[in-house]
């Protein structure tokens, strides 16, 4: 038996409205109410209607899709569930829509410039994502000249014809150097992200600004590449120090994991001697032994928020303003007050950090809540 596939006109008939109030609703174009436009695509969804897409690319002059573009290796971008969760949040709204995701992975910045006048030029795409925003960045002006509308996912830099979604990662940082200050850690290092990206330098600095306001001497810091093995090699780096730290925050997950295997493969005991923060809550990170203390952000809304915020963008309409959650600050087990056996939680006890400055009052522990 052939089932024939729905129609625009039987979602406007079950829907009780006009064919043009459902293309209107469909292709998320002002001029029909948000109630209708609700009923329309649950109606639509009812039906199983799903667009020709071949049919609303030539009548509307677009290509139907959007890009990804991403400069990484192939090994730390499979290992890091960021871009699996953004891209999973951004698919749930570009499919309703009837979008394409295009994903192109390069291997440095040139070959991404190239990516993005390719696709201009060949009207492969509606729109791009733009992630990874480095200081001093080039691409926001380039796509801005090709006239491909973007999105920058975290902060943008001001006067062009760009959106920007993104969350404020730095009191998740914060949060993390106050609960481990509380502990009574005096010497917290850092792994941070590439000195590249913005979002590498706005966690660094606040760790570093953290440390300050808690009145301690600045601890180690060493600049990874957000991968396992570059953050298994920070951490044996920090721990060949004269005085290695007691705690280390790291920038993300992945890097904060492969740094416990590190730290207990050489007979570090964490947290006992060793406490450690990851950034980003991967899945896997409360299934450790210990499970890892972290900062929980919500990516997957993240992806969702930027998906909408570009189709308005190709649409040349107003977005709607998105409040996404702040970051949350998650105490698990990877976290402890530095110590031994005989002398548990002494700071000054060689091998547990280096003299500190006075501290200027107590540091609260975050527990970031999502709104």
């Amino acid at each position: 038996m052939v089932t024939t596939p729905t129609t625009i006109t039987d979602v406007a008939r079950v829907a009780g409205v006009s064919k043009a109030a459902v293309s209107f609703a469909l292709n998320g174009r002002p001029g029909v109410a948000a109630d209708t436009r609700e009923r329309i695509l649950a109606v639509a969804r009812d039906l199983g209607w799903t667009p020709s897409l071949r049919g609303r690319s030539l009548s509307v002059s677009r290509a139907l899709a959007v890009g990804l573009v991403i400069a990484r290796t192939p090994e730390t971008l499979g290992a890091d569930p960021f871009f699996g969760a953004f891209i999973s949040g951004s698919e749930t709204v570009l499919s309703e829509r009837g979008y394409a995701l295009m994903l192109q992975v390069v291997s440095d910045e040139a070959s991404e410039h190239e990516s993005y006048r390719r696709l201009a030029a060949n009207g492969r795409v509606d729109g791009v994502f733009l992630t990874d925003m480095r200081v001093d960045d080039l691409r926001p002006q380039l796509l801005a000249d090709l006239a491909l509308p973007t999105v920058v996912i975290g902060p943008a830099p001001a006067g062009g014809p760009w959106s920007a979604v993104g969350i404020d990662d730095q009191p998740g940082i914060v949060a993390a150097v106050e609960h481990l200050v509380a502990l009574g850690h005096r010497n917290i290092a850092h792994v941070s992200g590439p000195t590249e990206f913005v979002h590498s330098v706005s966690r660094r600095d606040a760790w570093a600004v953290a440390i300050s306001e808690a009145g301690l001497l600045p601890g180690p810091c060493i600049a990874a590449d957000f991968s396992a093995q570059d953050g298994a090699n920070a951490t044996s780096a920090l721990l060949d120090l004269a005085e290695p730290p007691t705690a280390i925050v790291y920038a993300n997950d992945l890097m904060a994991i492969a740094g416990m295997s590190t730290a207990i493969g050489r007979g570090v005991e964490v947290p006992a001697q060793l406490s450690i923060t990851g950034f980003d809550d991967a899945p896997l990170s409360a299934h450790l032994q210990p499970a890892l203390t972290t900062v929980r952000t919500d990516v997957v809304g993240w992806g969702r928020a930027a998906a909408i915020q570009l189709l308005a963008l190709i649409d040349q309409v107003a977005g709607p303003e998105i409040d996404l959650p702040a970051p949350e600050f998650v105490i698990r087990a990877s976290t402890a007050p530095p110590g031994h056996p005989g002398d548990p939680g002494d700071p000054g006890h060689p091998g547990h950090g280096a003299p500190s400055k006075e501290r200027r009052g107590s540091a609260s522990i975050l527990h970031r809540k999502k709104s």
